[in-house]
């Protein structure tokens, strides 16, 4: 098969990691778009890519098929909305947006012009979490009593100019890496009966909070930080448990004890099986995600728009 064409709308971090990976695989990225000349070249020489200083030139590039965007999550909605209305599919990293308002826009702009879009959650595209979701589903552990999942990096580290510590950019705890953890519940049990939140805000941003998911019968403990570094996952039933040392950040095993005896899973958590599975949607004439469709993106930023509502939390450009 010919390799899936991608046009690169951004060029830092993340689409420097994503495209470390894919063009392992059978992937090129054939333009890249970014707002500094100098990186944007360098970045395009790298991957052996055409340098655009405007958007619809790059995306509009010979030969694309997709449309990656990894530019700070401000400025996502412009940028995919405007590519959809390109007729060109999107995988969008996450979060699509700041606001279900914004995510709205999204879905409604990808309905409207029939165009494929994606929320780029790598989680859902990982033999590891699809294989944890199965277990669940099939009763290995029987019913769910509790679940707790921490998830934190040292981002107060970073530069005060970077994204994650700056409220322009919607940067904090919660955005950037709190929907990880929210996302994973979903899409374990779906929509909770409610949500409790309790963070810390600093400079304009969220440092630190833990959002209590309550469902019928147990409720989902997350926590996340920028202060410090842990990652873990534990899932208790009434008949086992299930355990992920590392839920998230390439995520390898998945520990299942229950009345059987001890199961270890192991697989990949990757950028390369995400846009290889995108890719092979967005062949298949798909216009929605079977693997992140438009309700999970839609209600984990309902989720996350009421965290920021108990925490008082508002940027500025709001």
């Amino acid at each position: 098969m010919t390799p899936f064409n991608w046009a690169y709308v951004g060029n830092g971090g993340i689409a420097e990691s994503t495209a470390r990976q894919i063009v392992k695989g059978n992937h090129r990225i054939v333009s890249v778009y970014g707002r500094n000349p100098e990186k944007v070249k360098a970045f395009s020489e790298k991957y052996g890519a055409q340098a655009f200083g405007d958007f619809e030139s790059a995306v509009n590039c010979n030969g694309v098929d997709g449309v990656y965007i990894a530019t700070p999550h401000t400025a996502h909605v412009d940028y995919a909305v405007r590519a959809m209305e390109l007729h060109k599919p999107v995988l969008c990293e996450k979060p699509v947006g700041v606001t279900v308002q914004d995510v709205d826009t999204l879905i409604g702009t990808a309905k409207r012009t029939n165009t494929y879009f994606c929320e780029a959650m790598w989680t859902w595209f990982s033999d590891v979490a699809l294989t944890v979701k199965r277990w669940v589903q099939s009763g290995e552990i029987g019913e769910v009593q509790d679940v707790v999942i921490n998830y934190a990096f040292p981002g107060m580290l970073l530069p005060k100019t970077s994204r994650v510590r700056m409220p322009e950019t919607a940067g904090g705890a919660l955005l950037d890496i709190g929907i990880y953890p929210i996302t994973y519940c979903y899409n374990l049990f779906g929509v909770p009966n409610s949500v409790q939140c309790h963070g810390k805000i600093r400079d304009g941003i969220d440092i630190r909070e833990t959002v209590v998911l309550e469902y019928p019968k147990f409720k989902c403990t997350l926590h996340m930080s920028l202060c410090n570094l842990k990652e873990n996952c534990l899932i208790r039933g009434t008949k086992g448990s299930i355990s992920l040392p590392v839920f998230f950040h390439m995520a390898s095993k998945a520990i299942l004890k229950n009345e059987s005896g001890k199961r270890v899973f192991t697989g990949k958590t990757d950028y390369l099986t995400e846009f290889t599975k995108v890719a092979e949607e967005i062949r298949q004439g798909k216009t929605e995600s079977e693997y992140i469709p438009f309700a999970a993106t839609r209600t984990c930023m309902e989720i996350m728009d009421e965290c920021r509502r108990q925490m008082g939390l508002r940027y500025p450009f709001e």
